[in-house]
């Protein structure tokens, strides 16, 4: 009786050890809503990693800035404070210069360019550049193709801009294209956009379909344009220190989960843009669809040159003419 007790006591004090083992739970956070294209990459990710580590990880989703924006996030990921975080690329230079490139405006012809770029050997490049910073950059998502909206007038010119108060993200790259084409840029952390359009601290914003759909900046801007002026990288980033305590097969099974996370989030971006605008102009928005991007182009002409001044000429055309 004594034996069959501690043989039981052996196996449930076994079984307390699975399942703690089987529960080694990391954070991953968004700054936008669960309904969105970054929602369905954290989940998807999520999902993925406890299937392909056979529930050992569990990664649990945090959304809508809950743990802070994506500045905070990054840097609690760079700390080890939390372990993973998706993130656009929007204060990503602050951490990893060498990523600025990317918010070049009208660098991208198109989001497959983009794509193609970013997965092949230029975007792997970048990439492994994260790893001294404190990093593990696990995969290029995507947040979208960049438009304007703003709650004053309709845009369909350069001009229109002129003295349009703007959010804009805390990447020192779009601050000094918005200013060339006359905006009076605000960098500003997202989850603060909302309130600060709606109490008019700030005219406009720029973002994808994608999140402007998934925020409801529908119900604080009147006026929508198809700018396309920026493509906007999206991020898996995981604390170095927590990929480095992972086995070899444990770290090719979160390689992996993120690479499905990126399909899923591509997917739901081409969903979006696909059926955005009908959308937004059933909700009531004023939308510009045909935009002049030559003349955006042509304003952007001094900054551009400051652009090849600061990242070398060769390596913006290295990626504009990448097939």
């Amino acid at each position: 009786m004594r034996l069959s007790k501690l043989v039981m006591g052996l196996f449930l004090a076994g079984g307390f050890v699975g399942s703690a083992a089987a529960q080694t739970t990391m954070r991953i956070s968004i700054s936008i809503a669960q309904n969105s294209h970054q929602g369905i990459a954290v989940d998807t990710f999520a999902k993925e990693v406890e299937k392909r580590t056979a529930g050992r990880y569990k990664v649990q989703p945090f959304y809508s800035g809950s743990l802070g924006g994506e500045r905070e996030s990054i840097e609690a990921v760079q700390l080890g404070t939390q372990e993973l975080t998706f993130s656009s690329s929007g204060p990503v230079p602050n951490f990893v210069p060498e990523t600025k490139i990317l918010d070049i405006p009208f660098l991208f012809r198109d989001k497959a360019h983009a794509r193609a770029v970013l997965d092949g050997p230029i975007g792997q490049e970048m990439l492994a550049k994260f790893d001294s910073k404190g990093f593990k950059a696990l995969a290029w998502g995507e947040n979208g193709i960049r438009h304007m909206t703003n709650s004053k007038r309709a845009v369909s010119a350069p001009e229109d801009l002129k003295g349009l108060k703007m959010r804009t993200m805390e990447n020192p790259v779009h601050v000094a294209a918005y200013k060339g084409l006359g905006i009076v840029t605000t960098p500003m952390a997202f989850p603060e956009v909302f309130t600060a359009l709606q109490q008019g601290t700030v005219d406009g914003q720029e973002n994808p379909l994608s999140v402007i759909m998934a925020s409801k900046f529908d119900q604080v801007q009147k006026h929508l344009t198809l700018t396309g002026h920026v493509y906007s990288p999206g991020i898996f980033l995981m604390s170095k220190a927590s990929f480095d305590k992972l086995g070899a097969a444990d770290k090719q099974a979160f390689l992996d989960a993120a690479k499905e996370g990126v399909k899923a989030n591509r997917a739901r971006v081409d969903e979006d843009d696909a059926k955005g605008v009908t959308e937004l102009r059933s909700k009531g928005m004023n939308v510009v669809e045909n935009v002049d991007k030559a003349k955006f182009v042509s304003m952007l002409a001094p900054v551009n040159a400051e652009f090849e001044k600061q990242f070398g000429k060769a390596n913006i055309e290295r990626i504009r003419n990448y097939k």
